[in-house]
């Protein structure tokens, strides 16, 4: 699909029946495309649905109009956390979220036909936010103790880099102390380590490993002497880690994050479906809403019998300006006020259309802009 020329932005519109509905239609589409195709357009069919009073309706227009803010928060809190699990494949996830496999083009598809599912948005809310939080909190844990496995050698953790070896453990008068040597300053280290404080053993000290600033070495020394060892080692910037070898802890550590690290790669995949699955779910149900909508506003507007047509425009980007034109030209007859302040907001008691803009005809923008990643 050129999204150059496309707008992800639908514009569900209605407009009474002329001599046939069929008729509505052919003229909305002709007029769109005799203009360089200004719009894609489609019929949008709804079903024959039972009229109650004017009171009634007016009613349900304000109550679909919170349901359509309801379930469109929903499409979005899914779609948006399918971002957040992608993570770093974001550009996956307009594939992920179009089921079966389908490309960007079928979301129109969703329109054409829709199942009347509404229940059920309520149970995905919470349902998201259920495997959301428990998702959430294993990948907060990981990333926690990934962040002790990282950083710079005075903080992370040593569990994948000391040895036992490394150590004089069990010992009643020698301890191995850990000191964090910035690189400039590793010959001085060489030079006065074993003279830093009395009883340090001689040739005591390796490099176990290295970062790109500091080198870790082990030094053994008795016990008496580490205080003043200690206090010697600040004041030539070399820096001894309050570190006790302990080979269970350390195991344990490891365990943590394996177990982690699998929890997370098996509960990936069932996340991903179940958020795809629910996406189509959700939107089938809210494109449901704003057909209802549409049925509700057009009843209201151009009274009864029932005789409209509803239309789904998929606007071209470049010409939007153009195509308000036509639109305004072709159905300027069906509302003179509107007309007299067209592209102004009103606030019409009943027909809640105060967070929207107001044309002549029937109108509902369903942005489908949600789908975009960046």
């Amino acid at each position: 699909q050129d999204t150059d020329k496309k707008m992800t932005e639908f514009w569900l519109i209605s407009a009474p029946g002329e001599k046939t509905c069929q008729q509505t239609w052919e003229k909305l589409h002709a007029a769109t495309t005799k203009h360089n195709n200004l719009s894609t357009n489609s019929k949008f069919n709804i079903p024959d649905l039972k009229v109650g009073t004017l009171d009634v309706l007016v009613g349900l227009s304000d109550e679909l109009a919170k349901l359509d803010a309801f379930v469109e928060g929903v499409v979005k809190k899914v779609a948006q956390y399918m971002g957040d699990v992608l993570e770093d494949s974001k550009d996956k996830v307009q594939e992920n979220l179009l089921a079966n496999g389908g490309k960007f083009e079928t979301l129109s598809d969703y329109f054409l036909v829709f199942p009347f599912i509404l229940q059920g948005v309520n149970q995905i809310d919470n349902d998201l936010k259920a495997r959301a939080s428990a998702y959430n909190n294993l990948k907060g844990n990981l990333q926690n103790l990934e962040r002790k496995n990282a950083g710079s050698l005075l903080t992370r953790s040593l569990a994948d880099i000391v040895k036992k070896e490394d150590f004089v453990l069990d010992s009643e008068y020698l301890v191995t102390l850990l000191v964090v040597v910035p690189k400039l300053n590793y010959n001085d280290w060489v030079k006065q380590y074993e003279t830093l404080a009395e009883m340090v053993v001689p040739r005591s000290s390796n490099v176990l490993f290295e970062d790109q600033d500091s080198y870790l070495c082990n030094v053994t020394l008795f016990r008496k002497a580490v205080d003043d060892f200690k206090h010697k080692a600040r004041e030539y910037k070399f820096m001894v880690r309050d570190f006790q070898y302990n080979e269970e802890e350390m195991k344990a550590d490891k365990e943590e994050m394996n177990r982690l690290s699998t929890d997370k790669k098996k509960q990936f995949g069932p996340l991903v479906r179940w958020l795809k699955v629910n996406f189509s779910e959700a939107f089938i149900a809210w494109i449901h809403v704003k057909a209802l909508r549409v049925f509700v506003e057009s009843v209201l507007r151009y009274g009864l019998p029932v005789n409209f047509q509803a239309m789904l425009l998929q606007p071209n980007k470049k010409t939007m300006k153009k195509l308000r034109e036509v639109l305004y030209d072709l159905y300027k007859h069906l509302d003179s006020s509107a007309a007299a302040i067209i592209d102004a907001t009103m606030d019409i008691p009943g027909l809640n259309l105060s967070q929207q803009e107001y044309y002549p005809y029937v109108y509902y923008k369903i942005d489908c802009n949600l789908l975009e990643f960046k």
